[in-house]
């Protein structure tokens, strides 16, 4: 009689208080902690679902903290790289920048965050809202889709109309 061997491929795995280290060319790029981790292979495209928050601290080449993201739910999608944050979405970055927004997407192999929502930025010196945006992954450079309020301008750098 034929011997028939049977692999089994978990469809679904759960972690709790998960924490998940993002690398490239030996250093830490990324550093993403859940409460829940809930990794889905029975649905297409597959994807892990962080459903009790998450924290996501980028790093410099030196492992100092650049910027953090929060956020109260995500979803990875290893095949695209892309990871979506939502509800009450957070990031701060080093300069005392704080992004504001309901959903979030951070593609990883890009190194960029998108989102289609409302956002407001804080900085240092003034509060910036938008319909959208996209930055760089730590947050340094952004741009804001349909800006509104109130941005302070220094007049010293400001062209002239004469």
């Amino acid at each position: 009689m034929d011997s028939i061997k049977q692999l089994y491929e978990a469809k679904r795995e759960r972690g709790e208080d998960v924490t998940i280290l993002y690398s490239e060319n030996g250093y830490t790029k990324a550093k993403l902690f859940a409460h829940s981790f809930y990794q889905k292979k029975d649905i297409t495209p597959p994807f892990v679902e962080m459903k009790d928050g998450l924290r996501v601290d980028f790093f410099e080449v030196d492992a100092t903290i650049k910027n953090t993201l929060t956020a109260k739910y995500g979803r990875y999608y290893e095949s695209k790289g892309n990871v979506l944050v939502k509800d009450s979405v957070v990031v701060q970055n080093i300069k005392g920048e704080t992004l504001e927004t309901e959903q979030l997407i951070w593609n990883e192999k890009l190194g960029k965050f998108f989102s289609d929502k409302q956002v407001k930025v804080t900085t240092p010196t003034q509060i910036i809202y938008g319909d959208g945006l996209e930055a760089n992954q730590d947050f340094s450079t952004y741009k804001i889709t349909n800006v509104k309020g109130i941005i302070s301008v220094d007049k010293n750098r400001v062209p002239s109309m004469d």
